[in-house]
C-alpha cells in the first residue's frame, strides 16, 4: 500500500503490463495495482484540525465531495395555507333525483315551490403536523489550519450547506415515502382495491402451470402478461374517471360519489418493472395512452431499498364509520409493482421551513444554524386509490 502512505512510487512498470492487456498483445495476467491507486481512507496521514478532529490540517487540493440532491415525490407537495393548522375538507354526497310534478298537476290542488332541500354534506379534517430540525455549527476561527486559503474555505462552507440542504431534500423525501407506504398498508389492511394482477391473469388465461413472480419474467411469458396488464391498468384508469363509488372508502351514510380526470392521476410504479415493461414489449407498440397523461414517476423502492416491492407498516386511516383506525399490527404487503390514485388521495404539505442563526459566541468564536421544518403527511382513502400488484 505505497501510494496510500504519501509515498511517490514509479508505475512504469505496472502501466506498461495493463499496456500490453489492454492493446491485446496479451491476455488478461494477474496485476498487482495495490501500490498504485490512492483511495479515500479515514485514517490520517497529518495532523487533524483540532475542532471537528476529521479535516487533515496539510492539504494541497481540497476535493469536496457533494452535489446537490432534489428529493424523490415532489408531485406530492401540496399547498397550504401560511397560518392554518387544521386543514377541513367539504364533501358533498349525492341526494337522487326526484319527482317532476310538471305532468303530475291535479286541479284545485298547489304545487308547492318552496320545498327545502338542503345539501348533504360531510366535513373531514386533518389535524396535527410533524417537526423535526437539523444543526450546524460554523466556526469561523478554528478551522483555517485546514484550509490553504480563504477560496478552499469558501469551498468547504458551500459544500457543507449543499450537505445541510440534501439532507433536508432526504427528510422530506423519506417523510412522502412514509405516506404511500401507508396508502398501501391501509388499503390492504381495509382489504379494498388491492388488485393481485398475476392471480387475475392467470385466471383469465387458464394457464396450467400458473405463473408465478419469477416465471412470469422469462421471455415466454412476459410480453403476452404485460399486454394484459398494460389494458387492465388502463381499464382501472378509466373507470377512475366515473363519477361512482368505486376505489374509495364511503363512510356509512354518505353516498359521496367522486372521480378523478386522467390529468388528476398520479401513477407510481417500481422502475424496475417500469423499464423492463417498456424495453421488452412496450417501446414498439404503443404511442397514444393514459400515461402520457397521467403524472407518471418511477419508484426505486417503496419502503427498503434492498427489498423494493415490499411494505411492512402499521398504517392509519378512516374507516366507513369515519372512526380513525390503526390496524391491530404490522400489515405486509409483497410484490407492490404500483399505486395509482387521485392527487387529493396523497400528499404533504410543509407549513413552517426556515433557517435560522444563533447568535454570536464571542469567547468561543463560532455560531450555530438551525433547520426547523413542520410538515403535515396526509392520506384520504374516501379520495380513489388502487394498489397494483405482482402475485
Amino acid at each position: 500500500m505505497a501510494v496510500n502512505n504519501m509515498s511517490i512510487e514509479q508505475a512504469a512498470t505496472v502501466l506498461s503490463a495493463i499496456h500490453s492487456q489492454v492493446t491485446g498483445y496479451s491476455g488478461v495476467t494477474p496485476t498487482d495495482v495495490s501500490d498504485f491507486v490512492s483511495v479515500a481512507q479515514a485514517t490520517l496521514q497529518a495532523g487533524y484540525d483540532s475542532v471537528i478532529a476529521a479535516i487533515s490540517q496539510v492539504i494541497s487540493k481540497t476535493l469536496i465531495a457533494v452535489r446537490p440532491y432534489n428529493r424523490k415525490f415532489k408531485g406530492l407537495e401540496v399547498s397550504n395555507e401560511r397560518w392554518g393548522g387544521i386543514t377541513r375538507k367539504i364533501n358533498f354526497a349525492d341526494r337522487g333525483p326526484m319527482q317532476d310534478d310538471t305532468y303530475a298537476l291535479v286541479d284545485g290542488s298547489p304545487v308547492d315551490q318552496f320545498v327545502v332541500r338542503t345539501p348533504d354534506v360531510l366535513e373531514t379534517r386533518y389535524y396535527g403536523s410533524n417537526v423535526y430540525q437539523g444543526q450546524y455549527t460554523i466556526f469561523t476561527k478554528q478551522l483555517d489550519v485546514a484550509f490553504s486559503g480563504p477560496e478552499a474555505f469558501a469551498a468547504f462552507m458551500s459544500g457543507l450547506m449543499t450537505h445541510f440542504s440534501n439532507e433536508r431534500e432526504q427528510w422530506l423525501e423519506d417523510g412522502a415515502r412514509m405516506i404511500l407506504m401507508n396508502l398501501i398498508a391501509a388499503k390492504a389492511d381495509a382489504g379494498i382495491d388491492v388488485f393481485h394482477l398475476l392471480t387475475e391473469y392467470n385466471t383469465v388465461t387458464g394457464l396450467s402451470p400458473a405463473l408465478d413472480a419469477q416465471t412470469v419474467m422469462q421471455p415466454d411469458n412476459f410480453p403476452a402478461f404485460v399486454k394484459w396488464m398494460y389494458g387492465r391498468v388502463a381499464n382501472l384508469s378509466s373507470l377512475m374517471t366515473e363519477r361512482s363509488k368505486l376505489f374509495q372508502l364511503e363512510i356509512t351514510g354518505k353516498p359521496i360519489l367522486r372521480h378523478t380526470p386522467l390529468e388528476d392521476q398520479k401513477v407510481y410504479l417500481n422502475s424496475q418493472f417500469l423499464n423492463d415493461m417498456t424495453a421488452r414489449v412496450l417501446a414498439d407498440t404503443y404511442h397514444e395512452n393514459f400515461l402520457r397523461y397521467s403524472d407518471v414517476e418511477a419508484v426505486n423502492f417503496w419502503q427498503a431499498i434492498d427489498d423494493p416491492l415490499d411494505v411492512s407498516c402499521t398504517p392509519v386511516y378512516i374507516d366507513n364509520t369515519g372512526t380513525i383506525t390503526v390496524a391491530s399490527g404490522n400489515v405486509a404487503v409483497s410484490d407492490v409493482i404500483g399505486v395509482m390514485f387521485d392527487r387529493d388521495a396523497v400528499g404533504y404539505n410543509i407549513y413552517d421551513d426556515s433557517i435560522e442563526a444563533s447568535p454570536y459566541n464571542a469567547a468561543g468564536q463560532y455560531y450555530n444554524l438551525f433547520s426547523h421544518v413542520r410538515v403535515q403527511f396526509q392520506n384520504d382513502l374516501t379520495e380513489k386509490a388502487v394498489v397494483l400488484c405482482l402475485d
